[in-house]
């Protein structure tokens, strides 16, 4: 009997959650392609750098890279003897 009773309430709040789901998804929806859009308007609308043709910039120099320290040995030239 506990356990029908358990099943029954486990069903009752799937329902509940379910009904709440399809209740609040419009205003979620419409929240979250609002936010997209100013996100999209705000990236759309920086003040681009205008350079002329044939310009060229460097915005990052890259690393220098130090030599790597692991000697593994000296190349030796061979011939093949038989």
């Amino acid at each position: 009997m506990g356990l029908i009773i358990f099943l029954f309430k486990v069903y009752a709040g799937y329902l509940f959650i379910k009904f709440l789901g399809r209740l609040f998804s419009p205003f979620l929806f419409k929240y979250f392609t609002n936010k997209m859009k100013s996100n999209f308007n705000n990236t759309n609308n920086r003040p681009e750098d205008k350079k002329s043709e044939g310009e060229v910039t460097i915005d990052k120099m890259p690393k220098k890279t130090k030599p790597s320290k692991n000697n593994i040995g000296d190349y030796v030239d061979y011939e093949e003897v038989e």
